[in-house]
C-alpha cells in the first residue's frame, strides 16, 4: 500500500464520533476535528483556510487547490449563513454538510478537512438568544461539523464569558474545536474599536477558570467583514495580535483571522508570524460565483436588491434554486476560478503541506 494511502486510512480512524456516525464506516471522507489539527499545527506558522461558501459551486476548485497543495481547509457557515432555518444563503446544518461531503465523495477527495460552525453570534443576555445558539451548536452536532465558532462578543466580557461558558458545554463534552471571540469583528475596522490586550487575556482566563479551554480567538485587530469599499483603508494591527497572541499562547490558544476578502497577499503572508493559524475568507468565494453565474440571473438577483433595499448576499436564498442549476459551463467557470484563487490564498497562508503535516502528527 502507497504511503499516502496508509496516511489517508490512519485518518479515518481520527474522525469524531458524531462524524463516524453520520458518515459510516464505508466511507473514506477524512472529515476531522479541528483540535486535533490545531494540536499538529498551532506551534507552525501556517494557516488553514475557514471557507464561508455560501454558493456550492465554489467548492470543487477549492478542494481541488487544497488536493494539489496538499494542504488542509474548512468549509463553515455562520449563524446568519446558515441557521437551523437556513440562514441567508438557504443552507442548515445538513444541508451544508450534505453538500460539502457530497463534493468530496463524488471528487474522491481524500485530504483531511473540517466543517466549522462560524459565528454562532449572541448579542445578547436574552434567553431567548442564548436558545437559539443552543439549538443551532445541537443540530450542528448531529450533522457532522467538527469545530465550532461561539460568538458572544456582542456582550461585556463578563457576560461574553458566561455565555459561552454555557453554549460550550456540548461541544466540550465531544472533544471538539472550539473558537470564541471578544472585541466584535468590524464592520468598519476602526482603531477604537479594537481588542486591548487587557481584554484578550481576561476573556481566555475567565473561561479557563469555568474549565472551558478554547483553541481558537477570535478579536476585533482592525479587519472587516464584507468587500472593501473603493479607497477604504485596510488596518490591521499585527503588532497587538501578536501581543495577545504572546500572552495567550502558554493557554494553547491561537489566533483566529477574520475578514480577509481583500486583503493584500503581502499581509496575509505576514500573518503567521503572530499567532494567526486559522484565516476565514468568505465574501471573496461570493464574489467569484457571483462573476459566473449567468448575466441573466445576475440581473434579476441586482433588481430584487435594489427593490427590497437588501445586500447582494441576500438574494442567495430567494435565488438558489436558480442558482444551484446554472449551466455546467457556468459551473465549470466558477470551480476553476475559485481553484485558481485557492491555490493562491493556500500558497499565502503557507498551508502547503498541512495535510501531511497532520497525517504524520495524528499517528
Amino acid at each position: 500500500m502507497c504511503t499516502s494511502c496508509k496516511q489517508h486510512n490512519a485518518l479515518l480512524a481520527k474522525r469524531p464520533a458524531n462524524v463516524a456516525k453520520k458518515l459510516g464506516l464505508s466511507s473514506k471522507v477524512n472529515l476531522l476535528n479541528s483540535k486535533d489539527i490545531l494540536s499538529v499545527l498551532k506551534d507552525r506558522k501556517v494557516i488553514l483556510m475557514a471557507c464561508n461558501t455560501r454558493i456550492k459551486h465554489v467548492v470543487p476548485g477549492i478542494m481541488r487547490a487544497a488536493a494539489e497543495l496538499d494542504a488542509i481547509v474548512g468549509y463553515e457557515m455562520a449563524l446568519s449563513e446558515g441557521d437551523v432555518d437556513g440562514g441567508y444563503t438557504g443552507q442548515d446544518p445538513k444541508t451544508y454538510f450534505e453538500t460539502i461531503v457530497g463534493y468530496a465523495e463524488a471528487l474522491n477527495f481524500t485530504k483531511p478537512f473540517f466543517i466549522h460552525g462560524d459565528h454562532i453570534t449572541i448579542k445578547s443576555t436574552a434567553e431567548k438568544d442564548v436558545e437559539r445558539g443552543r439549538k443551532l451548536i445541537a443540530a450542528e452536532l448531529e450533522n457532522g461539523y467538527t469545530s465550532f465558532a461561539i460568538d458572544a462578543s456582542f456582550n461585556q466580557i463578563p457576560d461574553n464569558i458566561k455565555i459561552t461558558t454555557d453554549l460550550a458545554q456540548p461541544i466540550l463534552k465531544a472533544g471538539l474545536g472550539l473558537e470564541v471571540e471578544v472585541g466584535e469583528v468590524g464592520p468598519t475596522g476602526k482603531e477604537a474599536t479594537l481588542t486591548t490586550l487587557e481584554e484578550g487575556v481576561s476573556f481566555i482566563e475567565g473561561l479557563i477558570k469555568n474549565n472551558v479551554h478554547p483553541d481558537m480567538l477570535a478579536i476585533n485587530n482592525g479587519s472587516k467583514h464584507g468587500n472593501y469599499l473603493e479607497g477604504e483603508k485596510i488596518f490591521i494591527d499585527l503588532e497587538r495580535t501578536g501581543e495577545i497572541y504572546n500572552a495567550i499562547k502558554q493557554h494553547g490558544v491561537v489566533i483566529a483571522q477574520h475578514g480577509i476578502t481583500g486583503t493584500p497577499l503581502h499581509l496575509i503572508g505576514r500573518f503567521a508570524d503572530y499567532g494567526i493559524r486559522k484565516g476565514n475568507v468568505g465574501t471573496q468565494w461570493q464574489n467569484i460565483a457571483h462573476e459566473g453565474l449567468p448575466k441573466e440571473l445576475m440581473e434579476e438577483m441586482n433588481k430584487w436588491c435594489k427593490e427590497t433595499g437588501k445586500n447582494i448576499k441576500m438574494a442567495t436564498k430567494p435565488f438558489k434554486e436558480k442558482i444551484d442549476n446554472i449551466p455546467q459551463s457556468n459551473k465549470d467557470f466558477i470551480a476553476n476560478k475559485a481553484y485558481e484563487e485557492a491555490k493562491i490564498l493556500i500558497k499565502g497562508f503557507s498551508a502547503e503541506g498541512t495535510a501531511t503535516m497532520v497525517a504524520e502528527g495524528l499517528k
